[in-house]
């Protein structure tokens, strides 16, 4: 085990690869706003006016000037989308005004429609009631100036950006091309899904599983039939994968007979930066790279393939669709049990998250190893076990993975 990286250098390593080498897929195409979601920008994004481009009143009220006192007689009314068309607000005066309509010339503060009453068209601020300049007002500019860079090349896109990018006026966004991920789950016992399997076999559920984590972290997965336990099966199915961006193997990184992962990715041309990790599960991981692509050798039980694909690949296939420095996705959570667990790995354990307002908890699922499929089902992320604890107690502040 003294060969074995610590998660932590694990993670610089892909890091620094991220940083010094990776790029991202340098083709980029255009692309409707309404069809961007998930998609990296290959372009900043600047603001064409200032914003608000007027100073913009926070709420249903009264313009005012701040500095006056008394009563106040109501001109008019200005709803959002229209403009005070009546002349300049004077001393003594208001003017009934809508959330989001702009501040008439003359005017500083509005008084909320809360703090006042009326009485013939005369308006009485309630007793005790200050009023400030600027108060309920968002100044012209405040959010941002003309020509301001608001989002930024590498950003993904997703609600918030794309709210963002449509007040800007941008009908199209320029965003890069999804890297293509080769899949290749190997081992003798798998059978398609559709396919009843013999005593002696399993449903081939990892090319599934790694196929919807391509997509849900910006890939295009391009799965490829299961390979036989056979060197020569694997360097051919490895040849086929080479107009792809990333390559992900799930099987045959242990040190068993009929592992062949890694002299295979050697005789095509391969180098590693690691060839293990000590982390439970997933330790026999392999992290490389081919004459053209990027390659991940993942384990073949289902829960070790999908905590290193959190850990380790997501980052990667991220930076690889021109994100700017990702990371995984850790949390701080608090554990609602005890656990008890042995020391020198660092442990990725199936748990359920429960957010609160005031404090959110996890709870290990319990599994029978990483091939538990139904308990993986069950979890909504991985409890992250130090490797210097054999034991944790109710209330500890522990990381979790999140998927």
């Amino acid at each position: 085990m003294s060969d074995l990286l610590t998660c932590a250098q694990a993670l610089a390593v892909v890091q620094n690869e991220m940083q010094d080498r990776v790029s991202p897929v340098r083709v980029s195409e255009t692309v409707p706003l309404g069809d961007s979601l998930g998609r990296v920008l290959a372009q900043p994004l600047a603001a064409d006016r200032d914003q608000p481009p007027f100073p913009r009143s926070t709420r249903d009220g009264f313009a005012v000037r701040s500095s006056d006192a008394g009563t106040r007689t109501i001109l008019g009314t200005i709803r959002a989308g229209k403009i005070w068309t009546g002349p300049a607000l004077q001393q003594g005066q208001a003017i009934e005004i809508m959330t989001g309509a702009p501040l008439p010339d003359g005017a500083d503060a509005v008084i909320m429609i809360e703090h006042v009453s009326i009485s013939e068209s005369t308006l009485h601020l309630d007793t005790g009631r200050t009023l400030t300049a600027g108060e309920n007002v968002v100044p012209r500019a405040a959010e941002a100036s003309e020509g301001d860079v608001l989002l930024t090349q590498g950003i993904r896109l997703h609600a918030a950006e794309i709210a963002l990018a449509a007040s800007l006026g941008y009908a199209t966004v320029e965003v890069y091309l999804q890297p293509r991920v080769a899949i290749l789950a190997t081992g003798d016992e798998l059978v398609d899904v559709s396919q009843k399997p013999a005593t002696h076999q399993i449903r081939n559920s990892n090319t599934h599983g790694l196929a919807t984590l391509v997509r849900a972290y910006g890939g295009i997965p391009v799965p490829f039939p299961p390979v036989a336990d056979t060197r020569e099966a694997l360097e051919t199915a490895i040849d086929q994968t080479k107009d792809a961006d990333l390559l992900l193997l799930s099987g045959g990184v242990s040190a068993g007979k009929y592992d062949f992962v890694e002299p295979a990715l050697l005789a095509r041309g391969g180098r590693f930066f690691f060839t293990g990790i000590k982390m439970q599960p997933g330790k026999p991981v392999v992290f490389g790279q081919m004459p053209s692509q990027y390659v991940f050798g993942l384990p073949g039980n289902p829960i070790s393939t999908q905590v290193t694909f959190l850990l380790l690949v997501a980052p990667l296939l991220r930076a690889l669709g021109g994100e700017a420095y990702p990371t995984p996705h850790f949390a701080q959570a608090t554990l609602a049990k005890p656990v008890k667990t042995k020391p020198g790995l660092t442990r990725f354990l199936p748990a359920i998250l429960t957010p609160g307002l005031d404090k959110t908890t996890v709870t290990l699922t319990g599994w029978q190893g990483s091939g538990d499929l139904a308990s993986n089902a069950r979890a909504n992320c991985y409890a992250v076990i130090p490797p210097d604890r054999e034991s944790l107690a109710e209330g500890e502040a522990i990381t979790v993975l999140l998927r």
